[in-house]
């Protein structure tokens, strides 16, 4: 398949997804700090237990980075219970905040600094991977970077255009080299793959309910 044909593709998956279920207004959050937290806490956990956490986080006025800062490990992953993990992810917030403050906690800072040496940052900072940095540099930064997650993965696998390393690198490439370096494209793209995979296009794939399902391989093998 040639590299005009996946641009074509890619973006022919774009408008039937729009249609389908119109703008996800995603990432669910109310300012970019929040968006950050979100991103960690979500690893390996059902976003409705994210959101008990989040709220947790707000009735303690613990949603700041100078808060969780001066929170007692102990007592953040116990505000954080509810996703799972917490112990380890105090420790994983502890971290982001630490990073934040090196730029003085101002999201406006982030902006001037150029993406991929925002990514490299990011990477080494405790607990972000490649998945949670790309979170952090779309939906709270605002970057044209193009998230990758399982659902993605599975959704591209089963249209018959998975790179040919299955690497994140090679399914991120995909689309950043076929596709406008628009991050609210990007932001739209990403949040409407995870809600088809979520309607339609899960483990077991309800392929009768799905808007691609005329084009997709697995649905037709």
């Amino acid at each position: 398949m040639g590299e005009t044909r996946i641009s074509r593709c890619l973006h022919d998956i774009y408008r039937r997804l729009m249609a389908a279920y119109g703008p996800q207004h995603w990432w669910p959050a109310e300012e970019p700090f929040e968006v950050m937290v979100g991103a960690i806490l979500t690893q390996s956990a059902a976003w409705s237990n994210v959101d008990k956490a989040i709220v947790n986080l707000k009735t303690a006025d613990a949603l700041l980075p100078e808060a969780i800062r001066r929170l007692p490990l102990s007592e953040l992953a116990l505000i954080i219970r509810p996703c799972g993990y917490f112990n380890a992810k105090a420790v994983k917030l502890k971290a982001l905040v630490g990073w934040f403050g090196s730029h003085d906690d101002d999201i406006k800072n982030l902006h001037a600094v150029d993406t991929d040496s925002l990514r490299r940052e990011l990477l080494a900072v405790h607990g972000i991977g490649q998945e949670t940095a790309d979170s952090i540099l779309l939906y709270a930064a605002g970057k044209p970077v193009f998230v990758i997650d399982a659902y993605t993965r599975r959704i591209i696998s089963r249209l018959g255009m998975s790179p040919q390393k299955d690497s994140y690198n090679d399914y991120q490439r995909l689309f950043t080299a076929n596709l406008e370096a628009d991050a609210a494209l990007f932001n739209e793209y990403h949040a409407l793959l995870v809600k088809l995979a979520k309607e339609a296009c899960r483990k077991k794939p309800l392929c009768r309910r799905c808007c691609l399902n005329d084009t997709c391989r697995f649905c037709r093998g």
